[in-house]
C-alpha cells in the first residue's frame, strides 16, 4: 500500500528525540498538572524508592511525557526505566524505579500515574484496532481530549496520527460546501468548484474532502483528476466517506474505478465506525478509517505507585 499522509509523526519525533512542537505540547499539558496541585501538600522526608507496576497487560507509552515531568519538578529523583516505549507489559511487572525525595514523589504520584495510565490506555486499545483491521489503516481523528498525547498515544499503539491541528492539512467539510454554494448553483457543481479551486504547490500533498454520497465522491475525484493532470501530478486525494458505511464506501469505490479515478484517492471510512465493525470495512475496499473511539472513553492502564524506604 502506498504511504498514507495520515501518519503526521515526523513532526513529533525526530532522531533527536521530541520535535519543539511535541515538546511544547508536553510542557504546557505537564505545567499544568502540576500548577493544579498547588503545590501538593506537606509530605515526610527522607529517600525513597518508588516503583511503578502494572496492574494489567498493555502497551506502555508517555515515557517521553514522564520524563519531562521529572525533568522539569523533580529534578532531584533518578529514574529506572523497565519498559520502553511502545513495548508490551505484563501483569505485575515493574515499568519505572524512582528513588528521591519522598515528599516530591508523592506530589507528582497522582500526575504521573495518570499520564502513563491515560496513554498506555489508549496505546493499548489502538493496538487491538490496528491487529483487527489487517492491512487496513486506522486513524485518529480531530476529536482529541489531551491534543497531541492523544494523537502520539494513538503512533506508538500502531494507529495514524491524521492531522495534528487545524492548519495541518487542508479539509473541505460540509459546510465549506455550503458556504461555497452560489445562488441557483447545484450541490455538485459546488463542490467540483470547490476541489478544482485548491492551491495544488501548498495543498497537494495532503487535502481532505469530506463526501456524504457516491455522486459527492466522484464530483470530487474528477476535480482533482483533472488539476492534477493539468499540472502533471500525481497526489491523491482524500475522500472522507463521512456516515457513509461500508457498504456506502464499497459504492464509492466500484463508481470511482469504473471510472478510472480510484488511483487518485486516499478513501477514509469515517462515522460510526467500531472494533467489531472493522472486518466490513476492510471488505469494502478504503485504505483506512478514522475513529474517535481509538482515544476518547478509552480504559486507562492500571498502574499503581509502591513506595519503600530507600536511599542513603
Amino acid at each position: 500500500m502506498a504511504t498514507l499522509p495520515h501518519d503526521r509523526s515526523t513532526l513529533l519525533w525526530s532522531e533527536d528525540g521530541p520535535t519543539p512542537l511535541f515538546l511544547d505540547s508536553i510542557d504546557r499539558w505537564v505545567d499544568a498538572m502540576v500548577a493544579d496541585e498547588h503545590g501538593g501538600g506537606d509530605g515526610p522526608d527522607g529517600l525513597v524508592e518508588a516503583r511503578v507496576v502494572a496492574k494489567a497487560s498493555g502497551v506502555l507509552c508517555g515515557r517521553p511525557v514522564a520524563e519531562r515531568l521529572l525533568a522539569r519538578h523533580l529534578s532531584g529523583c533518578s529514574a529506572e526505566w523497565g519498559a520502553s516505549e511502545g513495548g508490551s507489559v505484563e501483569e505485575g511487572r515493574t515499568v519505572l524505579v524512582l528513588h528521591g525525595p519522598a515528599d516530591e514523589i508523592l506530589r507528582i504520584e497522582r500526575i504521573l500515574l495518570n499520564l502513563l495510565g491515560r496513554l498506555s490506555g489508549i496505546a493499548s486499545n489502538t493496538t487491538q484496532w490496528a491487529e483487527s483491521a489487517g492491512s487496513m489503516c486506522v486513524a485518529a481523528t480531530r476529536k482529541t481530549e489531551w491534543g497531541l498525547l492523544d494523537k502520539w498515544a494513538i503512533h506508538i499503539g500502531g494507529g495514524l496520527t491524521h492531522r495534528l491541528d487545524r492548519s495541518d492539512a487542508l479539509m473541505l467539510k460540509e459546510n465549506d460546501l455550503a458556504a461555497e454554494m452560489g445562488e441557483g448553483e447545484s450541490e455538485l457543481a459546488a463542490m467540483r468548484r470547490m476541489v478544482s479551486s485548491v492551491d495544488m504547490k501548498q495543498h497537494a500533498g495532503f487535502t481532505v474532502v469530506e463526501v456524504r454520497s457516491v455522486e459527492q465522491a466522484v464530483a470530487a475525484a474528477a476535480a482533482w483528476d483533472a488539476s492534477q493532470s493539468a499540472r502533471g501530478g500525481d497526489e491523491r486525494v482524500v475522500l472522507l466517506l463521512d456516515n457513509m458505511g461500508s457498504g456506502g464506501a464499497s459504492d464509492a469505490g466500484t463508481a470511482l474505478s469504473e471510472r478510472g479515478l480510484r488511483q487518485r484517492c486516499v478513501l477514509e471510512g469515517s462515522g460510526g465506525v467500531s472494533l467489531d465493525s472493522l472486518g466490513d470495512w476492510a471488505s469494502s475496499g478504503v485504505d483506512l478509517v478514522s475513529s474517535s473511539a481509538l482515544n476518547r472513553g478509552v480504559e486507562p492502564l492500571d498502574l499503581s505507585m509502591l513506595i519503600g524506604t530507600g536511599g542513603d
